[in-house]
């Protein structure tokens, strides 16, 4: 399968590519810029989610852009990267989560390709959002890396770009939530609609708000994810020639 990365906040292509081209991809809802390099021996494309140093916010990403674009260029599977926060304090900071499972809590986003524009009404099964063949590989990989890792995790979906309140992470965890971003959400939704697998291996960078004593500042999550790249890129690494030589059936 060829392999596309959607790099979230922290994860930059110097960690990962090598032998770079940037492509611009016009699509019918925008342009989107996706690079074309190599990880070892195998070709890989890379997304940078938040877009050239970081300068869009969750709420504004064109998610479908990008993943149409990632279609276009061929791609068959995705790994999403994420910085989350942990609603269950016993999922600490620097924790990795291979998640398989979601709630969403996003409210103005363009978050299908089935509009009904074209006369057809398409409702979407998600009761499994995230591929487990892919799931199986990410997981096997940071187990060799003897990371901290939890094998099944829910992720909340929150608009951003603020941060939960103390409240509304109570509420999350009540419902089933174990960890909480702002941009998996259509990503996963999207990928499923045209047929590609998905999966997300979350970092957690910090405990949610009423979980620890102090307020979260957006540089404690970018200082973790820092302290954590070197284990997150080695991961990948690891994930990507397995992920180029299988095939999956149930996406």
């Amino acid at each position: 399968m060829r392999l596309a990365i959607i790099g979230g906040t922290g994860v930059k292509r110097e960690q990962l590519l090598s032998e770079v081209k940037d492509k611009t991809i016009r699509t019918p809802f925008g342009e989107a810029h996706v690079l074309e390099g190599r990880v070892g021996a195998t070709d890989v494309l890379f997304l940078s989610r938040h877009g050239a140093g970081h300068k869009l916010p969750p709420h504004a990403i064109n998610y479908r852009a990008n993943i149409w674009a990632l279609r276009e260029m061929g791609c068959q599977a995705i790994v999403a990267t994420a910085a989350v926060g942990s609603l269950r304090t016993a999922w600490e900071p620097g924790t990795f989560v291979i998640v398989d499972s979601f709630l969403d809590f996003t409210h103005g986003r363009a978050s299908t390709f089935f509009t009904g524009e074209d006369g057809r009404v398409v409702h979407q099964d998600m009761t499994y959002p995230y591929c487990e063949t892919l799931r199986n590989i990410l997981l096997h990989a940071a187990r060799q890396q003897q990371a901290p890792v939890r094998e099944h995790g829910c992720y909340v979906c929150t608009n951003g770009p603020r941060y939960e309140t103390a409240a509304e992470v109570r509420a999350f965890a009540l419902l089933g939530g174990d960890i909480v971003g702002m941009t998996g959400i259509p990503e996963v939704v999207l990928a499923r609609e045209l047929g590609l697998c998905y999966a997300t291996v979350a970092l957690v960078t910090n405990l949610g708000a009423g979980l620890q004593p102090n307020r979260l500042m957006h540089q404690d999550v970018e200082t973790l994810m820092r302290q954590s790249a070197p284990v997150l890129t080695t991961i990948l690494e690891n994930s990507i020639p397995a992920i180029a030589q299988t095939e999956c059936h149930s996406c």
